[in-house]
């Protein structure tokens, strides 16, 4: 599903190009290169900041410090070492590479490696910036609700326990059912789980929503270039920081909000000056240009 989003970004993108005047081939170099690392900067984010990296680093150094969320069946069908003192699995070797195999990606550490090697990509071939962001603008949300519905189907990035007609129960062994397990709400993974918010489909709905918007309404009605990518960067951030909320997935945390709940503070806040930005250069090329008349 992920791959389909990234797939259908890059495929657009080329034809936004075409219809102006751009190189569609360099455009594809472009899409490529930014899925690539977005891919890669998805993957760090989530070692570094999702709660996971020491155990990224005891995995590679001391395994016995990582504790495998599973009962003494599947810990012996891992390989996997049962500690009968506190009652619990480690991993029974060393793997230095465990943080780049595996699921786990965080969306926020894409669009920022993305987006910083977009600055450079663009600078160097003198495309108009302010226009490929607003391509973005789109193109972003729409490939982001894919790889949302990615997530709903395997378990990950699940939400609170809901009594709501629209709670989901995931299957036994699931991601979700693992987390209810050891907040103790579960006497075992191996159930289905509670109930809980779908938020990814809550997400994906919001994206596409999103996408929509900024295609057929603020591109039609934008004032200047740059516009489109402004409203969808900061609706994306509103949305997301509602929706941390109520995930329950193991995710980083510092002073009461979540990793991805700061970066939306932080994008919503760049975005601000950036909207000045955009519409102040447009205003002073105006001027410009009319004086030339």
């Amino acid at each position: 599903m992920l791959s389909v989003g990234l797939l259908l970004a890059v495929f657009l993108a080329r034809r936004w190009a075409r219809r102006h005047d751009l190189d569609a081939g360099r455009m594809l170099d472009f899409g490529i290169l930014m899925v690539v690392l977005g891919v890669i900067g998805a993957k760090l984010l989530h070692v570094l900041a999702d709660g996971y990296f020491w155990d990224y680093v005891h995995l590679c150094t001391d395994p016995s410090q990582v504790n495998w969320r599973v009962d003494p069946p599947e810990c012996r069908a891992l390989g996997g070492v049962w500690d009968n003192a506190q009652n619990t699995c480690h991993p029974a070797a060393k793997n230095c590479l465990a943080w780049a195999s595996g699921s786990g990606f965080a969306y926020y550490g894409g669009l920022l490696f993305a987006g910083l090697f977009s600055v450079w990509f663009i600078r160097r071939h003198k495309w108009p910036a302010a226009k490929i962001c607003d391509m973005g603008g789109w193109t972003i949300p729409l490939g982001l609700a894919w790889g949302r519905m990615g997530c709903f189907l395997s378990g990950c990035c699940f939400g609170a326990p809901t009594a709501h007609g629209s709670g989901i129960v995931f299957p036994a062994g699931s991601s979700a059912a693992r987390a209810q397990w050891e907040a103790g709400l579960l006497s075992t993974y191996r159930i289905p789980s509670l109930p809980v918010h779908p938020t990814q489909v809550y997400e994906s709905v919001a994206s596409l929503i999103i996408a929509a918007l900024a295609y057929f309404v603020v591109r039609q009605r934008k004032t200047f270039d740059g516009q489109v990518f402004v409203f969808s960067m900061i609706s994306y951030g509103a949305v997301r920081f509602g929706l941390e909320c109520i995930r329950q997935d193991e995710r980083g945390e510092w002073l009461g909000l979540s990793t991805s709940q700061w970066l939306a503070v932080v994008i919503v806040g760049v975005c601000i000056p950036l909207y000045v930005y955009f519409r102040r250069k447009a205003t002073t090329g105006a001027a410009h240009r009319e004086r030339l008349v």
